[in-house]
């Protein structure tokens, strides 16, 4: 029988549904969670179906409308809370850091937070400095939070269903450029662990560990270095907290040497904390200094021209592994990306904005 595929977006927008379905305490809410591009799709249908008692447009107060969030969980619901873009998030910084992250220890198991906040990043139409940062390594640092980066349906459904059903305060950071992307997803509302990492393509060569839309790009660099006969092991990190470092240790004994790929910058970052957990736990492994590729230490620019020298891809990983491999290989001529620069849509993702 062949699998069901069906986008990411759509993932996201069915384990909604779901939760929404099965537990009358599960809410929705967000600016523009019931509007006409229902959160890049994500959430469309979702107020006809289950009312606006239970799926509600709040008002442009992110920090206000977080706190109601996280005091609706505090008398026994189940949120989940969106923010169109990460940077809209900061304004909720005190109740998602200072109370939601810490009710769970400072109460003794007493008092938990079940609350999911559904945050978006990425790049594309000239977002610029103020829309398109991602931020991960921001809220991984706070302990009480867990952080999932899904880069496939398949888990961008699964970890929602997790989630809502977590008695933690869950972090769900989706790429833009993932939600036209289609996978394997079953019907059934299957959680997906909320911790630890998945070999995605399995390699001798060099290991590529990677977040979300940096995944996408990590296996077509594998595709790549596989047409000049460089076998890359490519790692969904998924979950940040904590890195897998099992994982980590078990792709670096058979590879030696390590690329990180993220979707945000190099400094005090995802990448630069997976890098020190390799240090740490695989060095006796490592056959040469790992390579990182992830933005540089740079406000994210507007312009097409700055873009196309900020934003890495597949060809970028492909040339930090030949880097880490040694070989003396040269990488095929760049094919046609189907768009005009860096910073203009995956051809994959269509929109709508």
């Amino acid at each position: 029988m062949t699998e069901r595929q069906i986008k990411f977006s759509e993932a996201l927008r069915e384990a909604q549904a779901d939760m929404l379905e099965a537990d009358p305490n599960v809410l929705l809410l967000g600016l523009g969670v019931p509007g006409p591009t229902g959160i890049f799709g994500t959430t469309s249908g979702l107020q006809e179906r289950f009312g606006t008692h239970r799926v509600i447009d709040t008002p442009s107060s992110e920090n206000a409308m977080t706190g109601v969030a996280l005091g609706a969980a505090a008398r026994g619901k189940r949120p989940i809370m969106v923010h169109m873009r990460v940077d809209f998030a900061l304004l909720a910084i005190e109740p998602i850091v200072n109370q939601a992250a810490k009710w769970h220890y400072m109460y003794g198991g007493v008092m938990r937070a079940p609350l999911v906040i559904r945050m978006i990043v990425g790049r594309g139409w000239g977002q610029g400095p103020q829309h398109s940062q991602s931020l991960q390594s921001w809220f991984a640092h706070v302990p009480g939070l867990k952080v999932v980066m899904p880069a496939r349906p398949l888990d961008a459904k699964g970890m929602i269903v997790s989630a809502v059903k977590d008695d933690a305060p869950v972090i769900v950071f989706e790429h833009r450029w993932l939600y036209n992307l289609s996978g394997p997803v079953p019907e059934v509302p299957v959680g997906r662990p909320l911790e630890g990492a998945e070999v995605l393509r399995p390699g001798r060569d060099v290991t590529i560990a990677a977040t979300s839309y940096m995944v996408i790009e990590a296996l077509r660099a594998a595709e790549t270095l596989a047409g000049i006969g460089i076998e890359a092991e490519v790692i969904d990190l998924r979950c940040l907290t904590p890195i897998d470092a099992g994982t980590l240790k078990a792709s670096l004994a058979r590879t030696g040497r390590l690329v990180v790929a993220d979707t945000a910058q190099e400094a005090f970052g995802v990448a630069a904390e997976v890098v020190s957990v390799a240090c740490q736990h695989a060095f006796q492994h490592l056959k040469a200094p790992p390579e990182v590729v992830a933005l540089p230490h740079v406000p994210t620019p507007t312009t097409p021209a700055l873009a196309d020298l900020f934003y890495p891809d597949a060809r970028d990983i492909a040339a930090a592994a030949l880097k880490a491999t040694g070989a003396e290989k040269e990488l095929p001529p760049a094919p046609e990306q189907g768009r005009k620069w860096k910073d203009t849509p995956d051809p994959s993702f269509t929109g709508p904005y």
